[in-house]
């Protein structure tokens, strides 16, 4: 799991039976998050690998995350609230096999304010996309969404609530596909072969 915040969606996946067994790693681009101290309490080894201060270095900070990954034999990555964008050679790495969930309907919204963005923009309807990842900013293949109404006296307060409850159903159930090899990748769309939920 590659977080950057509190761990509401490590929570989720920590408290699917199915999936707990196989969270090996939590890594942080930032000390002292919850997500760190969630994976501590359940005994899952947790790693910060915080990005060098002065200027950008996306290839240095992508191969400093890989090999944190590889070197723990680690093969599916689940982002789930990570605000970094890596480079190729992590994806190289683990091909069609890092997903990430956004609180937004893509390709609306890309970025890390989409909640706040789909409020100001004002749209009637937002939701929930998990998808595969790739080089780009929120743009692999999408594998499940979901949509939720925006009510006309929604804020930040009253709406992000009823996205985590979104995300919290939909990203254990894209994982649990993952890891049974369920997933039938065919350019941009994306086919979830039903049959058991345990990987």
């Amino acid at each position: 799991m590659l977080v950057s915040g509190s761990g509401t969606n490590l929570q989720a996946l920590l408290d699917d039976w199915v999936i707990a067994p196989h969270i090996a790693l939590v890594l942080s681009d930032r000390p002292g998050v919850g997500a760190l101290e969630r994976a501590t309490s359940r005994g899952v080894e947790s790693v910060v690998v915080a990005p060098s201060p002065g200027p950008a270095d996306r290839a240095g900070y992508t191969d400093a995350v890989r090999d944190a990954l590889v070197a723990r034999s680690i093969d599916t990555v689940v982002m789930a609230g990570y605000l970094r964008v890596l480079g190729a050679s992590f994806f190289d790495a683990f091909p069609g096999r890092v997903l990430n969930v956004h609180p937004a309907l893509l390709p609306s919204f890309p970025g890390a304010h989409a909640v706040a963005d789909a409020l100001a923009w004002g749209v009637k309807v937002t939701g929930v996309t998990v998808h595969l990842v790739d080089e780009e900013v929120d743009h692999g293949p999408i594998v499940l969404q979901e949509a939720i109404e925006v009510r006309d006296d929604d804020t930040w307060d009253t709406l992000e609530p009823r996205v985590h409850a979104v995300e919290h159903r939909l990203l254990p159930a894209a994982v649990r596909a993952l890891l049974a090899d369920r997933l039938v990748v065919e350019g941009r769309s994306v086919r979830i072969i039903e049959g058991e939920s345990s990987p």
